[in-house]
Parts: C-alpha cells; structure tokens; sequence
C-alpha cells in the first residue's frame, strides 16, 4: 500500500489500548521508585489515559487490571471513562499475587485453590458485563520450579477444565485471550509457556478463545513475526502485549530495544490485513515506567507504534511478492529496508494535523500544564502502583 491517502486512512483507523497499570507507580524487584502527580484510584488512570487519547487520537481505551482496578461500582467507572473520552478496555485477571497461589492458581494441587481461582476469573466476566468490555485477557504464573513438584500432565487437564468454565460464561460479543511466558515467576515448568500451548487450549475451547502475543515473553532469538504469522493464518491472534525487552519480560517502552523488530511484526499483520479494528486484533501496551514519567511515556509509546505501522504501510508488497518469486534475495531484502529506513515522522505530523492534533504530542502535552496539575491536587491518599 503505497498510496498515501490509503496510508492515512488507515492510520487514523488504527487503535492502541493503554494499560492503566503503567500510570501508577512501577519498579523491579529492588525498588519502586514513587512519582509526583500519579493517579491514586482508577478513576484518575482513566483521566490520565484520555490525555494520551487527546494528543494521540488513537489511543481511546484503557485495560484495567483486577484487583488493582477493583471498584466499588464499575458502571461508575465505564461512566467515569466515557465522560473523559475513552472506553475500558481489556479485563486482566490476576490469579499470582495471592498467599494461597504460590503452589499455582487453576493449576493448583488443592482444589480449594483452583475453586477460588476460578471464581475470582468468573468475577472478571461480571466486570466485563458492567464495562461493555470485550476481552477477558488471562495470563497465568502457574507452574512448577523443581522436575517432580507436580504432574505436568494433570496441571494441563486442571487448566483446561478451568478454561472451560470461564469459556461457557462469556457472553455475546465477548471473548478469553490466552497470554503464554516462557518463565518467571516459574524456572522449571510454566503451564502455559508458549504459543503452542496457548493455541492448543484456544483451539479446544472454540471461537472465543484467542490468543496474545507479549513481546517481552519469548527466549532470545525467537521469530515474534514467525509466530504471528502463523497466528493470523490460523484465525487465533487475538492481539498484542507490547513492550521491548533487552533480556527478559523487561516491560520497557515498546520500539524501544528492537523496533525493527517491531516493523517486522507490523508487516506480518498489515500483509494479513489484520490492522483494522473489524479485524479483531487487539494492540495494547503492556509497559511498566519505572523511571521515565507516566503519561509521557505512554504517548511515546502509541507514536513508536504508529511509527512501525506506517513503515509497514508503506512496503512496496507488489515489489517484494516479485522479488520473492523470482528468488531475487537481496531484492527481497532491499524492499524491506526501503519502507524500514523511510524516516515516517513528517507524514505523521501531517497526517495529526489533519485530525486537528499538534504534530508532535509530547511536546503539546508538556506544553498543556497537566502534568503540574496533577501534581498539584494529588496531594494526599494512596498513590496507585503494583498490588493497588
């Protein structure tokens, strides 16, 4: 796609979904590191997230993440966040953080603890129900650490038996999206570590079971494109959790180790014509700002995707297709390069312009005096971060 009025279209048709987790405070396991001005419940992660819609103007939902997001009323907060602009995106369950899931959640020896587990992911499709949110996104940290801690085999049954509970309550136009890991917080065995995996339960389940891509949950070396790929070829990407990774689940700013790779990425799914929201792909943000400030970094973020993607707009596909017949390498690989090397920036600054948004949305969001706002009247309470 080489026309440039189809390249824009597309662009402003494309949707990014924040996580209201990366407005709160974050860190390692050393240390997390408070910020000034950040959000003390979820109704102001959603007043944060609008603003990164209000200079973006493709970032109009924001993922909550359960208990972190618990509120008392979550019609309330649906309310709260379409008042501000935006919509609630994605539920994330959290089946890791509890004392009783240290042996494991669905995958659990003790059916105590499988039971409490699922209720709490049944939970999570009432809190779609109240949210108008499509997507239940469920990742898991079950798994084992010591060969002989548990059967591997039975875990996999326990996990499909509770897949298929929370399968059976999903209402009409609601679906489960299976998130795999390769490690960590489990270095033996993790019951769902790979794609494969991932893409057998979703296949047994049915229809409203797909399956997410985080690109931090991959050991070095592995072909993300490859996998998505095959995905799409499948019928069974439901979306992705970006981020960039130097050696592990890193959780930084997505483009910002490998965006190359993120380029390649965005070329498997602009190929499958995968990049419209009627095609079902969710692209959310699975970042954590440790040291870099919230709401800048999340607007950063929506623009060094949009950058990836209109690369991947602009790829000659006829060129590369006779190249690639033709068995012409280097071709091949010199179509790729041109559309990777083609500096995108001054045609998203039109292309903003044209949607009646500064051209450069960093700069117009330092300029907008939010920041010091907020520093101003969030004075007091609980600042929101991990486990609030």
């Amino acid at each position: 796609m080489r026309d440039l009025t189809a390249v824009k279209d597309a662009l402003k048709d494309h949707r990014i979904e924040l996580p209201s987790w990366a407005f709160g405070n974050s860190g390692t396991r050393f240390k997390v590191f408070g910020q000034p001005g950040v959000p003390r419940d979820p109704f102001e992660k959603a007043d944060d997230a609008a603003q990164v819609h209000r200079y973006t103007g493709v970032a109009p939902a924001m993922a909550v993440h359960i208990p972190w997001d618990k509120v008392a009323e979550y019609d309330a907060l649906a309310a709260h966040a379409k008042a501000a602009g935006i919509t609630i995106g994605a539920v994330n369950s959290n089946v890791f953080q509890d004392d009783d899931y240290m042996l494991g959640s669905v995958c659990n020896p003790d059916p105590k603890v499988r039971k409490k587990a699922l209720a709490h992911l049944l939970d999570c499709v009432d809190i779609m129900d109240a949210t108008g949110s499509r997507d239940l996104k469920l990742w898991f940290a079950d798994g084992t650490n010591y060969p002989g801690q548990d059967d591997i085999a039975a875990r996999q049954d326990r996990m499909a038996e509770a897949l298929a509970a929370v399968y059976a309550r999903l209402g009409p136009g609601q679906r489960m999206l299976v998130e795999y890991k390769l490690f960590e917080p489990s270095f033996y065995t993790t019951d769902i570590p790979d794609w494969g995996t991932a893409l057998l339960h979703c296949t047994a389940l049915g229809p409203k079971a797909q399956v997410v891509v985080d690109t931090g949950h991959h050991a070095p070396g592995v072909n993300i494109e490859f996998i998505v790929a095959m995905l799409l070829k499948a019928g069974k990407l439901g979306g992705f959790d970006f981020n960039s990774r130097f050696y592990a689940d890193d959780d930084l700013m997505v483009g910002a180790a490998d965006p190359f790779q993120l380029f390649r990425i965005m070329h498997e799914v602009v190929k499958a014509g995968a990049l419209a929201p009627d095609a079902g792909v969710a692209f959310m943000l699975d970042q954590c700002h440790n040291i870099e400030p919230k709401i800048p970094a999340q607007i950063r973020s929506v623009m060094n995707v949009q950058e990836a993607v209109a690369k991947a707009l602009l790829l000659d596909e006829d060129a590369l297709h006779a190249a690639q017949l033709a068995g012409d390498v280097l071709a091949s690989n010199a179509v790729l390069m041109d559309a990777y090397n083609t500096d995108v920036r001054p045609l998203l600054a039109e292309l903003r312009q044209e949607m009646g948004l500064a051209p450069d949305p960093v700069r117009a969001y330092l300029a907008s005096g939010y920041a010091e706002k907020i520093i101003a009247e969030r004075v007091g309470g609980n600042a929101a971060g991990w486990g609030a």
